[in-house]
């Protein structure tokens, strides 16, 4: 029987955990059902740029559910419309004439904001592209969740376990600094998940004086140690990101880090308890997919290939609701979603007595024998 389809697809951006099983899905479920031929570019969009791909059979994808990563490579500064090794030049002319040349018929992209904002041009220029939702960060418009983040949090949340037995230990305040450039989600749903006091996000921009209250509450009532979860992009009220480094190459060049460590600083000399901060970096985006993970990136691939046989292109797989589904590149493309105010884990947080840093958002204690026996 001959192919009735050639397809491209490409990781693009940061790693996550959850890639591989998309790649597997995608090409399981265009060769099984869709009797396709899949062609896997490496590096991202740098494999389109620089010509570079691989044909994928079922047995490339076979065994790969597991790992982290991503089989194909990728890349986070490599978009066709700035490329780097040219001083910025638009050479997605070129990536389009590479496309016509190989007979592809569609390309799936699986990656965050960037990769989706790439794939719309793309698709408006006259490329055939489905996306697929990926981020640990969970801040893709159009979709409830992205696959990685379950993996992400899990992680973070497993740190946090860890450190509060030795703050407890030690009677410590410790800090845990977690990704999340201008999105809270790592942060809110792992400080919940282990049990932070404060949980610090860029959505709110905090109040030094109220952290600083929050643990002399604690000390007061006994409570010696204290759990602050802290996103990397959070910040003092009228402060600033605290930026580590800048890669002007690279699409978003901001690399923000040490929050924590400046949060440290602040606090040292305004509590009793010894501060200490731990910054997870990027083990929060390594190792093997959570099953949570999977399950998602195997329904969002197998979707996605769906997609390409139906040529539902210019759209995004998405879970809304419970439900599987899609929406416009258009509706995805240089959008974040943020923590709003009224999600229901920030209610769930703030009754339960954490603080988000913010006077308004926390509830204060009267030091009766009652509150002295909260955690």
């Amino acid at each position: 029987m001959s192919r009735s389809l050639r397809v491209g697809v490409l990781t693009g951006g940061g790693d996550c955990p959850g890639l591989n099983a998309v790649i597997r899905a995608v090409t399981k479920s265009l060769i099984l059902e869709h009797n396709a031929e899949v062609l896997g570019f490496e590096d991202g969009f740098l494999g389109l740029i620089e010509r570079r791909m691989r044909p994928l059979s079922y047995g490339d994808v076979s065994g790969i559910l597991t790992r982290g990563g991503t089989i194909l490579g990728t890349h986070n500064k490599a978009n066709p419309f700035s490329y780097y090794k040219r001083g910025g030049a638009d050479v997605s002319a070129q990536v389009l004439k590479y496309a016509e040349t190989l007979g592809l018929d569609a390309l799936v992209a699986i990656g965050g904001d960037g990769t989706m904002s790439i794939a719309h041009r793309l698709q408006q220029m006259g490329l055939n592209v489905v996306g697929v939702p990926k981020t640990i960060d969970n801040d893709l418009v159009g979709t409830d969740r992205t696959f990685g983040f379950d993996t992400a949090v899990s992680i973070v949340v497993e740190a946090i376990d860890r450190l509060h037995t030795t703050a407890q230990s030690h009677q410590r305040v410790m800090i845990v600094e977690t990704m999340g450039r201008y999105a809270g989600w790592i942060a809110l749903y792992a400080g919940v998940a282990g049990g932070a006091d404060v949980i610090l996000i860029p959505e709110f921009e905090y109040e030094i004086d109220e952290v600083v209250q929050i643990i002399r509450e604690r000390e007061s009532y006994g409570r010696s140690f204290t759990i602050i979860v802290i996103a990397e992009g959070a910040k003092p009220r009228g402060g600033e990101l605290v930026v580590r480094d800048v890669i002007e190459e690279s699409p978003d060049p901001l690399r923000l880090g040490g929050v924590g460590r400046q949060l440290e600083l602040q606090l040292r000399e305004r509590v009793k308890s010894e501060v200490r901060t731990t910054i997870l970096g990027h083990v929060q985006r390594g190792g093997t997919p959570s099953a949570y993970d999977r399950n998602l990136a195997t329904v969002f691939g197998t979707y996605a290939a769906a997609m390409v046989a139906d040529g539902s292109f210019g759209r995004m797989a998405a879970l809304q609701e419970n439900r599987i589904t899609s929406v416009p590149l258009e509706l995805v493309a240089g959008k974040t979603r943020k923590v709003p105010r009224d999600a229901p884990m920030v209610a769930a947080a703030l009754a339960v007595g954490t603080s988000f840093g913010v006077r308004e958002l926390s509830h204060r204690f009267v030091g009766t024998e009652e509150t002295a026996a909260i955690s």
